[in-house]
């Protein structure tokens, strides 16, 4: 899965990187480094510009919310819990459908944080039992230092409890693709303990590589099955994995010490 990510790069960065027609000054965030569910992200998405006569697809930078609220939902209270599609069904699924057929993007990251599930732990997940404390977390990203392009999906809602002019009117809200974890050796693996990503999680968000960048954005692919071609997993080896120090656990912590390799897991943590 993909519940906690950092997120540092500025627009000007991204710009360069993605290539953006349009960004708003005023729409810049701060540097993160605990990005958590239903916090303001930076998007790439292709979208005609509101108003405009000309009515190309255009490469923006847009903040969304990160929880999809679907159009047609009732209210936004399960946003929380739609922070993640599964690439296996997000072509079926109510919530995701649509939006996957026509509102596609693409979430910049530097890496993302996963605390290792060992296989008696997954045993309790799928029974739905509790977990047990003190897992170890583990930022994972692109051994190349590269961006980290996570496949997602942006819907709008429309909030009817408030007038047309209202400032919060309407809601953009995203939710991140996660795909089956590699099991294929890192590209560099910490010296002690996970030698793969799914040693890790089962789960993995889905990186796209930039060769499927325009692809992936553009909205006048609507073809389901041409679509799911794109859902790939990326080629093996990419990836790096490193511990970091529980204090990423508590979203109230925040900095670039959170990305701080430790030399091996923390006393009393698994791995």
């Amino acid at each position: 899965m993909c519940g906690r990510y950092a997120s540092s790069r500025g627009p000007e960065d991204l710009a360069g990187v993605f290539e953006i027609e349009k960004w708003e000054p005023e729409e810049t965030l701060e540097a993160d480094y605990n990005v958590a569910p239903t916090k303001e992200v930076y998007a790439v998405l292709d979208r005609p510009l509101k108003d405009a006569d000309d009515r190309r697809p255009v490469r923006q930078l847009r903040r969304l919310k990160w929880g999809l609220v679907p159009s047609w939902a009732k209210s936004p209270e399960g946003a929380a819990r739609m922070i993640n599609a599964r690439a296996e069904t997000v072509h079926e699924k109510p919530s995701y459908r649509r939006a996957f057929a026509a509102r596609r993007c693409i979430v910049p990251a530097d890496g993302y944080y996963e605390w290792v599930t060992a296989v008696e732990e997954r045993d309790l997940e799928v029974e739905g039992k509790k977990k047990r404390p003190r897992k170890q977390p583990y930022f994972v990203l692109p051994a190349d230092g590269s961006v980290f392009a996570m496949a997602g999906l942006y819907e709008f809602w429309r909030d009817r409890t408030l007038p047309d002019d209202h400032p919060l009117a309407w809601w953009a809200t995203c939710s991140v693709i996660t795909t089956e974890a590699e099991t294929a050796p890192l590209a560099v693996a910490p010296a002690e303990g996970p030698g793969s990503l799914s040693d890790i999680h089962p789960r993995m968000p889905l990186m796209l590589t930039p060769d499927r960048w325009d692809a992936w954005l553009d909205p006048a692919r609507t073809d389901v099955e041409d679509l799911r071609s794109l859902l790939a997993p990326p080629p093996e080896g990419l990836m790096r994995a490193y511990p970091v120090a529980m204090a990423v656990s508590n979203v109230r912590n925040n900095g670039p010490e959170l990305l701080k390799e430790l030399e091996g897991p923390e006393e009393g943590t698994l791995f």
